[in-house]
């Protein structure tokens, strides 16, 4: 292969690396290394890599090891930072570079990506057992919630006062409970998505345009685009769905005076997924839905996605239940971050492939 292709592999590597020269000092830092230690390549090479690299580990005497043995070497759970802001937990792995006597590669995989992404795959199982029993446990209840909704009209023909009061009543919960059942139905009926490229920003001007006119009218919105990212390959319907559920759930959480969204778009290269094969793919693009109410409450937020799951009364809790299996079934991932005053829901996707593309040719832009 060429050295243009090591050079692009170079610097589309999504975690932090350094090349160590046999003096331990630093040859090369990949683009994602110099984010990461906050100063650029240009600054960093010929430096003393223990000077700019400051690790909670006896990492140089791991690097001994590696290089008399010509072998790798992984150290887990390791605090790693530049001494100019808080270290990251991070897994480390050493390895020799084969056509360089004495040098090392240092990658650093930061472990909060990994931790998130990994129980997010841990519960899609158990999420995905609890939807199959409830989905058959509307169907088994909604038969007798009509009986039931039946008897109390009949009721209430012929009663008065008070008494109809509490049939009207009867009535009126049951058919809560009737519309509950046929969203938990619908959950766990949602098509596997129709997916073609399609251009985020179309998608989010149709979100907003149809929020602001109903329920974000009361709401500012502000854009943020990066006008430059690629397609996504996804059901453009089911991505409409998602960005107008977020933004239904910025607008219900605000003042009801109002407040402001802001949709922002970026492209961020460290992100990657692992998809049901056990491979994992780069997910680059980046929408993130920004609002400035309360916040989630705390004992929620880290279940936020979970079916059932609300902080609002009368909630369904299906509502990000929905958005993350969407998410899920494009290849993507979905987090949230909230304090009081700021909550942010980022969504990320991968890239339209070449081959998606050409499969779909009348698409291109």
């Amino acid at each position: 292969m060429s050295k243009g292709f090591f050079d692009t592999l170079w610097i589309s590597l999504p975690i932090p690396a350094i090349v160590v020269d046999q003096e331990n000092k630093i040859a090369e830092v990949n683009p994602t290394g110099e984010t990461f230690l906050n100063a650029s390549a240009k600054s960093l090479r010929g430096a003393p890599v223990w000077d700019k690299l400051h690790v909670d580990a006896p990492l140089d005497e791991a690097v001994l090891r590696v290089r008399r043995s010509n072998s790798s070497l992984f150290v887990n759970t390791v605090d790693v930072g530049s001494g100019e802001k808080p270290p990251v937990l991070c897994n480390v792995q050493i390895s020799t570079l084969m056509d360089r006597p004495g040098y090392v590669l240092i990658l650093m995989e930061p472990r909060e990506i990994a931790d998130k992404m990994g129980r997010a795959m841990q519960t899609k199982s158990a999420a995905r057992s609890a939807i199959g029993m409830a989905e058959m446990l509307a169907h088994e209840i909604k038969n007798p919630l009509a009986g039931i909704t039946g008897a109390a009209q009949l009721l209430g023909m012929n009663l008065s006062g008070d008494d109809v009061e509490l049939t009207d009543l009867i009535v009126a919960e049951s058919r809560r409970v009737v519309q509950l059942l046929d969203q938990v139905e619908q959950f766990g009926n949602l098509r596997p998505p129709e997916r073609k490229p399609v251009n985020i920003h179309d998608i989010l001007d149709r979100a907003q345009k149809s929020a602001a006119v109903g329920f974000a009218a009361h709401m500012k919105l502000r854009e943020i685009y990066d006008p430059s990212l690629p397609s996504t390959f996804a059901d453009a319907d089911q991505l409409l769905q998602v960005f107008q559920n977020l933004l239904k759930n910025a607008a219900e959480a605000a003042d009801p005076a109002g407040g402001t969204i802001i949709v922002r778009t970026f492209y961020e290269t460290t992100l990657r997924v692992e998809r049901p094969d056990g491979s994992r793919r780069a997910v680059p693009l980046q929408i993130e839905i920004e609002d400035d109410g309360p916040g989630l409450p705390p004992d929620l937020a880290g279940d936020a996605f979970e079916p059932f799951v609300s902080g609002r009364e009368n909630g369904t809790g299906l509502g990000l239940a929905l958005v993350s299996k969407i998410i899920a079934e494009h290849d993507g991932w979905i987090a949230v971050t909230s304090v009081p005053g700021r909550t942010v829901f980022r969504i990320s996707l991968p890239v339209a492939s070449a081959k998606d593309i050409g499969e779909h040719p009348e698409l291109e832009s």
